[in-house]
């Protein structure tokens, strides 16, 4: 029996797969002209955060016994100097007795809104300040240097002094707590479900659980980490220790999905000649299972780390939105962390805050891109295939 095809059926049909590729192709575009326009504007605001104005200035260095006051400067410049530079002279003083009575030329940091004039955006400076700051720039004493600042300062109320320091070394300290408490939980807890658990109701409800967990909104896990580990474990408040213990509570469900996930890619006749040459079900586990998922289990480590790092909302329920100009010394020092210190930045109302919270975006993207990078390093170097 011979069967035939409307033509138009089949011109429909290929009408519909048309307007699906079409509106597929769409899709993508506009995903990738998002993305392009997030990185465009992100990386043009993020530039000018990584270059900071700064003026070649005179300071006398005014002996106290002749005259009230540590220093002095130039009296139309003075007003654009930055007060965080001021500040420091009088301690330079005291450590240094020899620079007084006497007078240097040193390029010094620069007021903010300087800064923004040099950089062509919009300021407050007044119009004697603006022809001051273009008579500097003509004679070579005005100038844009690279912001070293920015990676050796930590956060400041003044822009022109602010830097990511505190919370990259406060970040790491917190990735360093969240590792040593899910890592090996997690990884422990997948072996025992995947190789020992008995299948009972009870268990069942427990794996149930963990799928939920790594589905929850990441604020639940901030009021958890306040019950327990700052209300009744007495962990200090706005701490490292603190922030690292919440944010692996938030990471132990995905390490152990991913881990059960690797030793069931793992197959059983491994196992079944393992346990035929008289090895345990521990010996077959460490010695045979675990080492060939060992790649799957550190990928899904480092992606829940990743994920980790870029959390604000646990933090910010466990007090690490505090402001700290120095970095933590300790796992119980108050610290900060740097999607904290984005929004912090973020929050404020001066314009020079604005370039700086792109330029945090950038760095915390690149940190984050790095660990998703060695993470698909790893699983295509050693992933085995059978």
């Amino acid at each position: 029996m011979k069967y035939s095809i409307d033509p138009k059926v089949l011109k429909r049909r290929a009408s519909r797969d048309k307007r699906f590729r079409t509106y597929a192709y769409t899709a993508i575009l506009m995903a990738a002209a998002f993305l392009v326009f997030f990185f465009t504007d992100i990386i043009t605001t993020a530039l000018s955060a990584f270059k900071q104005a700064e003026l070649l200035v005179e300071v006398h260095y005014v002996d106290e016994a002749r005259k009230m006051g540590d220093y002095a400067l130039d009296d139309d410049v003075s007003p654009l100097v930055s007060r965080g530079f001021t500040r420091l002279i009088p301690n330079q003083m005291r450590e240094d007795r020899s620079l007084l009575g006497t007078a240097e030329e040193k390029w010094v940091l620069a007021e903010a809104e300087v800064d923004q004039y040099l950089k062509g955006k919009p300021n407050r400076l007044k119009k004697d300040e603006r022809k001051i700051v273009d008579t500097m720039r003509a004679e070579g004493r005005a100038r844009l240097a690279f912001n070293i600042g920015f990676f050796e300062n930590g956060d400041s109320k003044l822009p022109e002094m602010a830097g990511i320091w505190a919370a990259a070394v406060g970040s790491m300290y917190v990735l360093i707590i969240t590792f040593l408490f899910s890592f090996p939980t997690g990884v422990m807890t997948a072996i025992y479900l995947e190789e020992f658990a008995p299948n009972n109701r009870i268990m069942q409800v427990i794996e149930v659980n963990i799928n939920n967990l790594a589905a929850i909104p990441s604020i639940l896990f901030g009021l958890l980490g306040l019950s327990i580990f700052i209300n009744f474990f007495g962990v200090p408040r706005s701490s490292a220790l603190a922030g690292g213990l919440t944010l692996a509570l938030m990471t132990l469900p995905v390490i152990i999905i991913s881990t059960r996930a690797a030793i069931r890619a793992v197959p059983d006749s491994i196992r079944e000649g393992s346990l035929a040459l008289g090895a345990t079900r521990w010996q077959m586990v460490l010695t045979n299972v675990l080492p060939l998922s060992l790649p799957g289990i550190l990928t899904g480590t480092i992606i829940g780390l990743a994920q980790a790092i870029g959390e604000t909302a646990p933090l910010l329920i466990v007090g690490m939105m505090a402001y700290i100009p120095d970095a933590p010394t300790s796992f119980t020092s108050a610290a900060t962390v740097l999607p904290a210190q984005i929004y912090t930045w973020s929050s404020d109302s001066l314009r020079a805050f604005t370039e700086r919270t792109s330029a945090g975006i950038i760095v915390l993207l690149a940190v984050m891109l790095s660990m998703n990078a060695v993470a698909i390093y790893l699983r295509n170097k050693y992933e085995t295939k059978w």
